[in-house]
């Protein structure tokens, strides 16, 4: 019986149905998409390569911004190729076992990032609650743990929910109304029990949320209050401006996650539920490279002594 179980689940496929539903629009979709990912890669690979080049800009903010590049790189890339695909191809199917494997991957990085932006909030708590200090208790050491432990977190967390789907079992092929493999649209096509499923979502997505946006939320309290507390205009601009591109970065990706969960499961939500699944796969890690270089003094420095180097050996 389990492994009759077994061979009926490895044999199911889902349909991804993307935007399949608007035929005249999936050239302009793919070219826009297209765009999209091309920028999201030079981006924040380009973002990487500034930051190891320049010794001005080896500190923990953009070490930690380092890293964030390469998670945004990352679960963009478990995402769109495929939705390209989809968007010129007539067989949209995909196996379960894919299914999850692009869970897994697009999973870790997106908790790896929540992590990573309470990491830099606190970061930036440091550099203003105590600058003169900062180097010392921000240091290289702890840097790097941290962001192991957003990457470990990222890994267990993911790996815990897809524990939770692989023991499913699975009797037919589901439509999935989207562009990717979601839990929650894994978890509906199951035929088994799925209570200690949904515990392990309920548990786990809630603490991962709520406990990185605390920290969050909990570190920019009291950056706020300790730029109050500053008697100089300029020191204050200063210190908000270091802050402003990752509040900026914060802001987009948390309302747009919370927004996500807000809307009601029906099929007149369908076409929403797309629109920000893209927003916050597929456009966000193309906007944070942008966020940081428009509004960062010492990144658009570099880009322009790179440009002048290029134009003087031309």
């Amino acid at each position: 019986m389990i492994t009759t179980e077994k061979n009926q689940s490895t044999s199911v496929i889902f349909i991804l149905l993307g935007f399949s539903d608007y035929p005249d629009l999936q050239v302009p979709l793919f070219l826009l998409f297209l765009t999209i990912y091309v920028v999201t890669v030079v981006g924040n690979l380009g973002m990487i390569v500034i930051i190891r080049i320049n010794p001005k800009l080896h500190t923990p903010m953009y070490f930690f911004l380092s890293h964030l590049s390469f998670v945004d790189f990352c679960y963009s890339t478990g995402v769109t190729p495929k939705l390209l695909e989809n968007l010129v191809v007539e067989d949209r199917t995909i196996s379960i076992k894919n299914c999850i494997t692009q869970f897994f991957l697009t999973a870790t990085f997106v908790v790896a990032e929540t992590c990573l932006l309470a990491v830099m909030a606190y970061d930036r708590f440091l550099a203003i609650y105590k600058p003169l200090l900062y180097t010392v208790s921000m240091s290289q050491k702890l840097s790097a743990l941290l962001v192991a432990a957003a990457y470990s977190w990222g890994i267990s967390s993911s790996l815990l929910f897809t524990y939770s789907l692989i023991i499913l079992s699975f009797c037919e092929t589901k439509i999935i109304n989207n562009f990717l493999c979601e839990y929650s649209v894994i978890l509906s096509a199951s035929c088994s029990d799925k209570h200690f499923s949904e515990i392990i979502l309920f548990i786990v997505a809630n603490f991962n949320a709520f406990g990185t946006l605390i920290i969050i939320l909990t570190s920019y309290s009291c950056i706020f209050v300790t730029i109050l507390r500053m008697h100089s205009a300029s020191g204050r601009r200063k210190a908000f401006s270091t802050c402003a591109s990752h509040l900026t970065a914060v802001t987009i990706f948390y309302g747009t996650i919370l927004f996500l969960y807000c809307v009601p499961n029906s099929k007149s939500s369908w076409l929403i539920v797309r629109v920000t699944s893209v927003f916050y796969t597929v456009v966000i890690p193309m906007l944070n490279p942008l966020i940081y270089s428009l509004r960062n003094k010492d990144i658009k420095e570099t880009l322009s002594k790179i440009r002048n180097i290029k134009n003087f050996t031309h």
